[in-house]
């Protein structure tokens, strides 16, 4: 007895890529506000400091080739997360259903998921400090703003608009 299926949309890619880039943008305009400086050295910094995950302090030594191997991890992820959501969308369409209420929960996720999971089994190695509750707030908050910017993005590479 075979059982059946139900279709899967077919992805168009396209979207996703956008979502991922726009993600990154604003997860790069957030810390760079929040953390670094608007000048060279501020945005070098910025994306040094993603690079520690896979170089660890090197990164801080390695000037523009770790800072750019940063900026593209950093694209990478943001894309990881849109497609993540895609993926599973695609399997189960109610997650498009509502995307402010299920982007603000997908954001939260991503948030925990980051700071909780991937960061300490990084180079980073570490979870982020409860000393600045201010700065953790902050940082929820926009990671539910690039958790609806996933789904919105995911429904439209599922064409589910």
């Amino acid at each position: 007895m075979s059982s059946v299926r139900p279709f899967a949309p077919r992805i168009v890619w396209i979207p996703v890529v956008i979502g991922g880039l726009l993600v990154a943008l604003g997860d790069f305009i957030f810390a760079t506000t929040l953390w670094f400086s608007w000048d060279a050295e501020g945005l070098r910094r910025c994306f040094q400091t993603i690079a520690v995950g896979v170089l660890g302090q090197a990164s801080y030594t390695g000037g523009t080739q770790s800072a750019a191997l940063g900026a593209v991890l950093h694209v990478l992820m943001a894309t990881a997360f849109v497609a993540i959501y895609t993926l599973v969308a695609r399997r189960h369409p109610s997650l498009l259903s509502r995307p402010v209420v299920l982007g603000v929960l997908y954001g939260v996720v991503l948030y925990i998921v980051m700071n909780f999971v991937v960061m300490p089994l990084s180079r980073v190695g570490r979870s982020p400090s409860f000393a600045h509750p201010d700065w953790i707030a902050y940082s929820v908050l926009a990671h539910m703003l690039f958790g609806v910017v996933c789904v919105l993005f995911a429904r439209r590479a599922l064409r589910h608009r």
